[in-house]
C-alpha cells in the first residue's frame, strides 16, 4: 500500500495572496532571512517542485513592490535554498526582502499521484474512526520533514494525527471524510 503524503504547497490565505491575483493563488515558499552581504537570501520552499526556484525563474510575491523577483543564483542549503536575485545586490537590500512570499496560480500545479492530496483538500473534512464515530475536523495540514500531519479540532480541543496509511486508511474528498484508525492512547487534545 502506498504511503499517502500531503504535498507542500498549501493555499494560501487571501490575505497574503499576490498584487493583482485571485485568492487562489499557491504559496510556494518565503524568505526567511538574509544571507551573507552580496544580496542572498534564505528561501524556505513550500513545494516539491525544486526547479521553482531555479535560475531565470520569474516569480510572482504578495507585494506590490517588488510584485516580482527574477531568480539569478539558487542552491540546497541547510535551511532551505540559498537564492539571489536580479536587482538584489547588498545585505540591506536582502534584508528588507524578509517575509517575502512567493505565488503560482492553481493551474501551474503538477497532476497528482495516487493517493497524494493537495492540502486545502483535506481542511474541512470530518475525520472519523473505522466504525463511523465523528473525532472532529481536519482545520489544518502540518507539513514535516517526516511525514505530515493532520490537525483536528474537537469542540474546543485539538489533536494532531499523523498523515501515513497504517492510520489514515481512507480518504474520501468527495464524501468529506478521512477514516482512521487510531492507535489507543494517541489521541491527546491539546489546547488551542
Amino acid at each position: 500500500m502506498a504511503t499517502k503524503r500531503v504535498l507542500t504547497c498549501r493555499l494560501s490565505s487571501s490575505t497574503s495572496t499576490p498584487s493583482g491575483s485571485s485568492d487562489q493563488s499557491i504559496k510556494i515558499g518565503y524568505v526567511r532571512r538574509a544571507h551573507g552581504i552580496k544580496g542572498a537570501v534564505i528561501v524556505r520552499p513550500l513545494t516539491d517542485d525544486p526547479s521553482r526556484f531555479a535560475v531565470g525563474e520569474v516569480l510572482a510575491t504578495d507585494r506590490t513592490e517588488p510584485s516580482s523577483v527574477t531568480v539569478s543564483t539558487s542552491q540546497p542549503h541547510k535551511d532551505g535554498l540559498l537564492v539571489g536575485f536580479e536587482g538584489i545586490r547588498d545585505r540591506n537590500q536582502s534584508e528588507a526582502l524578509r517575509g517575502l512570499s512567493f505565488f503560482i496560480d492553481p493551474q501551474e500545479r503538477r497532476d497528482l499521484e495516487d493517493d497524494e492530496y493537495w492540502p486545502e483538500q483535506l481542511v474541512g473534512l470530518s475525520m472519523v474512526d473505522g466504525e463511523g464515530r465523528g473525532l472532529g475536523e481536519v482545520v489544518e495540514v502540518i507539513t514535516g520533514a517526516a511525514q505530515d500531519r493532520l490537525r483536528v479540532q474537537a469542540d474546543s480541543e485539538f489533536f494532531e494525527v499523523p498523515f501515513v496509511a497504517a492510520i489514515v486508511s481512507v480518504v474520501d474528498v468527495a464524501g468529506g471524510v478521512v477514516v482512521v484508525d487510531l492507535p489507543d492512547g494517541m489521541v491527546e487534545p491539546q489546547p488551542s
